[in-house]
């Protein structure tokens, strides 16, 4: 070896995970700067100099650009005259990654806790946006649960209580311009009005959690408790299913209060 030339750090055998200070050796401190570089850019759709983006992240204009150079090789990285974009590598690698997987990974032991405890089933959703949302997750416990399974799609945001919970963070005029004024019916017991959901909207606001019995299928019961962020922003909704005889009982606001623990545990989790 070369004097003065320093060996790379062995890394640690196969199985195990690296001490703190090995960990802090074997970081790519050019590779972090690049995906800082490429989340900046994500916030500039209509792209962004050199010079503005090294200054929005607080690097050098040279090692910026330097960098943005050997993005914009790779596809990463599109530049339109002088100013930088995402490229369309990173939306190829977007169509294949899976979003949830490391947030499912680490809620799912919760769900699986509380499903075992309550004996019922759980279902967690992802909110995106002002009402997009995906059931990404559910545990179940012994019990059989009749309802229909709807994980990996979406819950009718007028006949759910996932969906109550979503709109209920709108105003009364987004909710107009959102949903139609007759709604679809998938029970006798469906709010098929858009100003009598209104009123129940209110009434989810005030007491901070959703109910429905029988408005998506028949003697179905559910009720969510919303996850949210640091800032309250929200971000999931938990909810527990089961037959409206079985949840409709005295045990109601025992289970509301273990809901709302859970829907704490999954925030720090997330968090």
């Amino acid at each position: 070896m070369a004097a003065g030339r320093r060996s790379a750090p062995e890394a640690a055998p196969e199985g195990e995970a690296p001490a703190p200070s090995e960990s802090l050796d074997l970081v790519n401190k050019s590779v972090v700067k690049a995906t800082v570089l490429l989340s900046e850019l994500g916030r500039h759709r209509q792209g962004i100099t050199a010079t503005e983006i090294a200054q929005a992240v607080g690097m050098t204009r040279p090692t910026a650009f330097r960098l943005l150079l050997s993005l914009e090789q790779t596809g990463f990285v599109d530049r339109v005259d002088n100013r930088y974009m995402l490229g369309w590598q990173v939306a190829r690698l977007g169509r294949l990654a899976d979003p949830y997987a490391g947030a499912v990974a680490r809620i799912q032991p919760i769900l699986n806790d509380y499903a075992a405890r309550f004996n019922e089933t759980l279902t967690f959703v992802m909110v995106r946006g002002e009402s997009e949302h995906e059931v990404v997750a559910e545990a179940s416990g012994s019990r059989f649960l009749t309802s229909n399974q709807y994980l990996g799609g979406t819950y009718p945001l007028h006949a759910s209580a996932t969906g109550k919970l979503i709109l209920a963070e709108l105003s009364d005029g987004k909710i107009a311009s959102v949903l139609p004024d007759r709604l679809e019916k998938f029970t006798s017991h469906t709010l098929t009005s858009r100003k009598a959901l209104l009123r129940e909207l209110q009434e989810v606001r005030e007491q901070g959690y959703a109910l429905i019995e029988d408005e998506l299928e028949e003697g179905l019961f559910a009720a969510g408790w919303p996850v949210r962020d640091p800032a309250g922003v929200l971000i999931g909704i938990l909810t527990i299913n089961g037959p409206t005889q079985r949840l409709k009982s005295d045990r109601l606001p025992d289970m509301l209060d273990e809901l709302r623990q859970a829907a704490g545990e999954i925030a720090k989790a997330l968090g």
